[in-house]
């Protein structure tokens, strides 16, 4: 009887201790739920998420916005100044009512090429972005300015050299002009947009000397100069630069998943 007694009071203990354990073991359970990423935590981590997303946006709305007004302003200086030559050498003459004082220009040729030079510069980089070739040659500043330099030349060098025929002159600049894509771009998207830009712009410049907005000297390519075009591609190609360089660094569009 003591036997028996005995192993009934030791089967009842380690009931009640396994009663006792039972607690112990569930939060052991939740613990190890909690560790691993429970649902709560992968709902939390999402609304961590969102707010960097939002961030990401305005930073990218804000670089695109800076790179816009660089582009527009450096657009409509060199319109200015490029311009001014193109007056004073008699190439290009603007009716007396619709030249304004400000480097003897009419007032709309600032702004115009200053838009375009803004959508011409954002339109290289996403071009780029969308072939899937991102534009790595020539990636400096000191690239940049000489490609620069070399457009202001050959604007320079329609107005002020000479030749026998406008044709001589037109081949002149297109070697000029294609010998400063080779030099600082060398892409294919390069080539095809400064030709397309090249296409555009002497429609667009065809409509408004044919409306009489203002007209050339001599013009041997209906109403405008045969090597007008070849200026066209080469401030294509330069401002495209100009666009690369400062899309550089620019914080990476975020994707709404």
């Amino acid at each position: 009887m003591p036997r028996l007694e005995s192993c009934t009071w030791s089967c009842s203990c380690a009931a009640r201790g396994r009663h006792k354990t039972q607690p112990g073991d569930a939060a052991t359970k939740a613990g190890e739920m909690l560790s691993s990423g429970g649902p709560s935590q992968v709902s939390a981590g999402h609304g961590a998420r969102s707010p960097g997303g939002a961030g990401s946006t305005l930073n990218w709305s804000r670089h695109l916005v800076q790179r816009s007004v660089v582009l527009f302003v450096v657009g409509a200086f060199m319109a200015l100044v490029l311009n001014l030559l193109q007056v004073q050498r008699n190439v290009t003459l603007f009716p007396e009512e619709v030249i304004a004082t400000l480097f003897s220009s009419a007032w709309w040729v600032p702004p115009c090429c200053g838009t375009a030079a803004a959508v011409v510069g954002l339109l290289y980089p996403c071009i780029d972005s969308h072939l899937g070739e991102p534009h790595k040659f020539k990636r400096e500043w000191a690239s940049v300015m000489r490609c620069i330099a070399v457009f202001v030349g050959i604007n320079h060098a329609s107005a002020k050299l000479d030749f026998a025929n406008n044709v001589q002159l037109s081949l002149t600049l297109a070697a000029l002009s294609l010998g400063l894509w080779w030099t600082f771009d060398r892409s294919r998207s390069g080539l095809g947009l400064g030709i397309t830009i090249a296409f555009v712009a002497t429609l667009i410049t065809q409509f408004l000397v044919y409306n009489g907005v203002y007209q050339y000297t001599s013009p041997d390519f209906l109403y405008i100069r045969s090597w007008l075009p070849c200026i066209f591609f080469s401030g294509g190609v330069t401002v495209g630069n100009i666009g690369r360089q400062l899309a550089m660094g620019i914080p990476e569009k975020p994707h709404n998943d």
